[in-house]
């Protein structure tokens, strides 16, 4: 088998028919085989790596793929044996693929307790229950059906269910984002691959495999979910819906023996907290219990949303259409104060979400469905904390009550809906400097349509601190120079994007347990150390292989 790179296709112009997926191979084994210098019949197999879209000389465009094709031996031999191969050819090497460990011969007694049913805790319990352990998962939202009935009434104006809404319940936050799997994390032993081939056998589009900028769709990725429900329950693994954890017994050797839960009290020795980014009451209640916590950097800002045509044309140099995808972006930037400025979770064709998860405080979020198909596009920009921005008495919860404080402010700016205002007045009126920015030629679609909930024409100034808002009006002026339109000061902003990771992190020993309690193990996002769906499953998935290494030992 032979691995072509760089394998490059023109995009036909606006208005060609769109090439179903036979046609797409038929023009992919056409080039290779002009590459190869073989007759396309030559070709007996075609397996596309990755697709992405170079629109470096829009708007002149072009597929560009990684393939591997298979050819009869004599002929891959002929190729092979040249003594210079054409330019982007290789033989292809298939690296192992991630295996399971297995232990189900140690007769596990003690069934271990996942908590959390985000990408972390649905993947390590999935991974232990095809090891032959079989966790007991609690999750304190609720299960699809019922977390989209809970969604859907506050949207419709009804009350905030603290426990079911945006950030929990099956699937955790990405489920109603946009499932996008991107991640820029090392992938030795191909867990990223296993967590992207798990979730087609459960009904994702199988282009995730293989695209640049593979997502689901949240339509999508809650008949997922359903699915891997199904999947964990048939290994015997037992999920607990609105189940929430309210604390730990310790033995006095600081082992763990017992959790207690709003569901009640059952006995426990190992533990995986995979509680995701926004339980911050139960990190206030891990922390009374002598949980080591340090301070960790997270990040900031507002969405914003322009009109996908405007990103379209600016990306492509033309629409997008049947024959391209909505346009996607990814932005950053250096204030001059050395400060970090960027885009983070684009959702193109996507609306804007309140994402809220307690009373009395607002936050967004963005959201795509697998169509994309929406008027605007919309994405977070949001600029570094560090630490020394928000700490005060250095108490390892500071910046979860410096997010806090921002929710409140935004909550009571939009009297409890998302609070919205154009780039051009909040750069006026802000008093601390920054463009109003440069008119797109565009019409500006009806506003409502960016968002999938009430929002409220508001004041943004005074959310953010100063500094912070300063220094996201200096870098529009810098994206603006980049994407023509992304300046207009017709832009929405939306406040407040204040989830986009923890702002804590617990410190892992080398088995993975967390220092000083034996049985513990953090886990994701919650636990500081991912940043996304795939980064968390993948955590998921490792920790679950350091249980078993516990459960293994003598």
């Amino acid at each position: 088998m032979l691995r072509i790179h760089e394998l490059r296709i023109q995009i036909p112009p606006e208005g060609t028919e769109a090439a179903d997926r036979d046609r797409r191979d038929a023009k992919i084994r056409k080039k290779a085989a002009g590459l190869l210098h073989v007759p396309a019949s030559r070709i007996t197999g075609l397996h596309i790596l990755r697709h992405g879209i170079d629109a470096r000389k829009k708007p002149l465009l072009y597929d560009v793929y990684t393939v591997d094709v298979s050819l009869n031996a004599e002929t891959e031999m002929r190729i092979l044996a040249q003594n210079r191969m054409p330019r982007g050819v290789e033989k292809s090497v298939t690296k192992p693929g991630f295996s399971v460990p297995q232990c189900a011969s140690l007769r596990v007694k003690d069934r271990p307790v996942i908590v959390g049913a985000g990408p972390a805790g649905l993947f390590c319990a999935l991974t232990l229950a095809e090891a032959g352990v079989l966790p007991i998962l609690l999750e304190r939202g609720d299960d699809t059906a019922q977390r989209d009935a809970a969604i859907d009434r506050f949207r419709e104006g009804g009350a905030l269910d603290p426990e079911s809404n945006i950030q929990f319940g099956m699937g955790g936050a990405g489920t109603y984002s946009d499932g996008k799997l991107y991640t820029g994390i090392k992938d030795p032993d191909g867990t990223c691959g296993r967590v992207l081939e798990t979730l087609v056998t459960l009904g994702a589009p199988e282009d995730i495999l293989y695209e640049a900028h593979p997502h689901i769709g949240t339509d999508v990725l809650r008949t997922v979910m359903t699915a891997m429900r199904a999947r964990l329950e048939k290994l015997g693994v037992e999920i607990r819906f609105r189940t929430r954890l309210d604390d730990l017994e310790f033995d006095s050797s600081g082992a763990l023996c017992a959790v207690k839960t709003s569901g009640g009290e059952f006995a426990a020795k190992k533990l995986v907290l995979a509680t995701g980014h926004s339980a911050r009451d139960t990190m206030e209640s891990l922390y009374r219990r002598g949980i080591v916590m340090e301070q960790k950097a997270f990040a900031v800002g507002f969405r914003v949303a322009h009109p996908q045509v405007w990103i379209d044309q600016a990306q492509y140099g033309r629409k997008a259409g049947e024959t391209l995808p909505p346009a996607v972006y990814k932005l950053t930037t250096t204030s001059p104060d050395g400060r970090g400025v960027y885009s983070f979770c684009m959702c193109p064709g996507g609306r804007i979400v309140n994402a809220s998860s307690e009373q009395g405080m607002l936050c967004v979020n963005g959201m795509s469905e697998r169509a994309r198909d929406g008027a605007f596009a919309n994405s977070a920009i949001v600029t570094q904390i560090t630490p020394d921005d928000y700490r005060d008495t250095g108490h390892p919860l500071e910046g979860m009550q410096f997010q806090r404080e921002m929710e409140r402010r935004a909550f009571r700016a939009g009297d409890g809906r998302i609070p919205v205002m154009m780039y051009g007045e909040f750069a006026s009126r802000s008093g601390i400097g920054g463009s109003s920015g440069r008119v797109f030629s565009g019409e500006l679609p009806d506003p409502s349509e960016a968002f999938a909930a009430g929002y409220q024409p508001a004041d943004l100034t005074g959310i953010l601190p100063d500094t912070l808002a300063g220094t996201i009006l200096s870098a529009m002026r810098i994206f603006g120079d980049r994407i023509r339109g992304y300046d207009d000061p017709r832009t929405l902003f939306a406040g407040v994007e204040s989830r986009t990771s923890s702002p804590v992190r617990i410190p892992r020993n080398g088995d993975g347990t967390a220092p000083g309690h034996a049985g513990i193990y953090p886990c994701g996002e919650g636990a500081g150390y991912a940043g996304g769906i795939t980064s968390a499953a993948v955590d998921g998935i490792r920790t679950a292989g350091k249980l078993i290494a516990g459960y293994a030992a003598p």
